[in-house]
């Protein structure tokens, strides 16, 4: 069966060169600067014969295994792509959403967090978020500033309570802020999570410039709030750092205090040394360090002479120039709340506030679980209503990943570090920057980018996520036409169970009325072109896509829903409103 998956995936990638629409996705790849300007599809699949061997198999190049294809470009094949995903039946893969590594939506956030609120509710595990500071006048990035105060207290406030309701009984939410919010947000946060469910306040640089600031102290920090959901069962990984250099301190510690001697080491001891106890053993404030027998110094004590052994055997204790003993300290050092040792901002994609991965990758470890250690994604095609997906894409592993959400995505720092650490993501942001700089970015993820973490957790590319578009408020409002309705004017229908208040005719033109059969019959898309249907149902039912066919959509609880004869009562709160 695997061969079977493998052979279907080679003869789709090979669909896809051969498309109408290839010189637009190269064209992408070439501006994204993942391929050069003499590239040729040609080069994706090689002939399979080692040296000296003619062979007629063609294998997917291992150079270009992480090209992230655009399904935008490839919309008649779409089904099919997604059909390496669907169903869950050949070995290693999984249902289309749990496939799905992230999805990214650009829409104004309260609306996308209630909107997705039915199928992720009390799934995403962690939450990171860097808001508009509070301030009074607007700063040189995306969103409007003018807050201050009760205003932006309000605007986090409404997002935060949808927040809490996103997240796992053992998740955790990061809020980003500097002086002018930090005690708002510990406030807000206390109201809506409960004093009891704070963790830290995390102080991190903001970036290696400091500007005077006329007769005060320059500020060059910010603060991260981290609440619990619950604290008695939040999940917490503590994060450790490797010390730059070697390091010894004083094996001594305050307050004195006397050992029994091994009978083995007696004869070291001097008799001045020596007491003893009341059971009648030896015991000395003295260790035999290095073959000395050294006493502490006054008011201090060193720590066991079983101890002292174990770190002359590891090459941990030394002596000072003074004969002070010495120990190595750790080279591994736990994190605290003091993340000063980091830069939070940086410039990697010429975003104002673009957050550093560094910083995100500590948040995200420290409070989920990625995947399994022995399974590293290689597979990477893209879907876009969009979806993105990987030239191996097929061979997956049904594991449940941790989600990341991060609702004010900025740059789109946090979706990408949450995919190089192998969780699954879900970034919200409604600048026009979503196609300039988020989407972009995360396609140079897919391909293998080598910037911010990737070094470190040894990224090599791959990946599969779906990127869509929310009609908002405005949009709705600005299309909404009404006329003069009769409610006497139909002769099939009860004026009384009539639509009693003025015709919309945007909404209404999705819906074909046959008053005589008593049928509505739905058609989303002479609204817009390209609604995503199945996506539209998924977010409204609360339920995972399993399978798109083109004729129905399958959910993991087995309901199927028929897509050419969608029943109105599914969307009437899309309809009436």
């Amino acid at each position: 069966m695997l061969k079977q998956v493998q052979h279907d995936r080679l003869i789709l990638i090979e669909k896809i060169l051969n498309h109408k629409n290839i010189k637009k996705q190269i064209k992408e790849w070439q501006e994204l600067g993942i391929i050069n300007d003499d590239f040729s599809p040609s080069v994706i699949l090689t002939l399979s014969g080692s040296e000296g061997e003619e062979s007629d198999k063609k294998t997917l190049n291992p150079k270009y295994q992480y090209l992230p294809f655009d399904t935008k470009y490839f919309k008649d094949l779409e089904l099919e792509i997604l059909g390496l995903f669907n169903d869950g039946s050949a070995p290693l893969t999984t249902g289309l959403d749990n496939a799905l590594d992230g999805w990214l939506i650009k829409s104004e956030n309260y609306q996308a967090l209630n909107t997705i609120l039915p199928k992720f509710k009390e799934k995403v595990q962690a939450i990171y978020i860097d808001p508009p500071f509070n301030k009074e006048q607007d700063a040189d990035y995306f969103y409007s500033v003018k807050y201050k105060d009760a205003s932006w207290i309000t605007l986090l406030e409404n997002r935060l309570q949808v927040a809490r309701d996103l997240l796992s009984d053992r998740g955790s939410i990061f809020v980003r802020c500097d002086y002018n919010g930090n005690m708002y947000v510990r406030l807000l946060m206390n109201e809506i999570f409960g004093e009891g469910n704070f963790r830290n306040e995390i102080v991190v640089n903001k970036s290696i410039r400091i500007k005077t600031e006329g007769n005060k102290f320059p500020t060059w920090h910010d603060s991260i709030i981290n609440f619990s959901k619950y604290s008695d069962n939040v999940y917490f990984s503590h994060i450790t750092v490797r010390r730059e250099k070697e390091e010894w301190r004083s094996i001594d510690t305050e307050g004195e205090s006397c050992n029994v001697i091994p009978q083995n080491l007696l004869h070291l001891f001097s008799l001045k040394n020596i007491k003893y106890d009341e059971k009648g053993n030896p015991i000395s404030m003295a260790r035999i360090i290095l073959g000395k027998e050294i006493l502490p110094r006054k008011g201090r004590r060193f720590p066991s002479q079983e101890v002292i052994i174990q770190l002359e055997k590891q090459d941990k204790i030394r002596l000072s120039e003074n004969n002070n003993p010495q120990m190595l300290k750790p080279s591994e050092i736990y994190l605290t709340d003091n993340w000063s040792d980091i830069y939070g901002y940086s410039s990697e994609w010429s975003f104002p506030t673009e957050n550093s991965e560094i910083l995100l990758k500590r948040v995200i470890e420290s409070t989920s679980n990625g995947m399994d250690s022995c399974f590293r994604r290689n597979d990477a095609i893209q879907d876009a209503n969009n979806s993105v997906i990987p030239a191996q894409a097929g061979i997956q592993k049904n594991n449940k990943r941790d989600i990341i959400l991060d609702f004010f995505l900025g740059s789109g720092t946090t979706t990408a570090v949450a995919h190089k650490l192998g969780r699954k993501w879900i970034g919200i942001e409604m600048g026009e920057h979503f196609y300039t700089v988020v989407l972009p970015r995360m396609k140079k993820v897919l391909a293998g980018d080598k910037s911010g973490i990737s070094k470190k957790v040894n990224w090599q590319g791959g990946g599969f996520f779906k990127y869509y578009e929310l009609e908002q408020y405005e949009d709705t409002l600005r299309k909404v036409k009404y006329e003069d309705a009769d409610l006497f004017d139909n002769p099939h229908q009860d004026p009384y169970n009539q639509y009693g208040f003025m015709k919309d005719l945007k909404l209404l033109e999705a819906l074909e009325i046959d008053y005589k059969k008593n049928k509505v019959k739905v058609d989303l898309n002479r609204l817009y072109d390209g609604i995503d249907i199945p996506e539209t149902l998924s977010n409204l039912l609360g339920k995972w896509i399993k399978k798109i066919t083109p004729d129905y959509v399958e959910f993991e609880d087995g309901e199927k829903i028929n897509l050419k004869d969608l029943d109105y009562k599914l969307i009437k709160s899309l309809i009436w409103w």
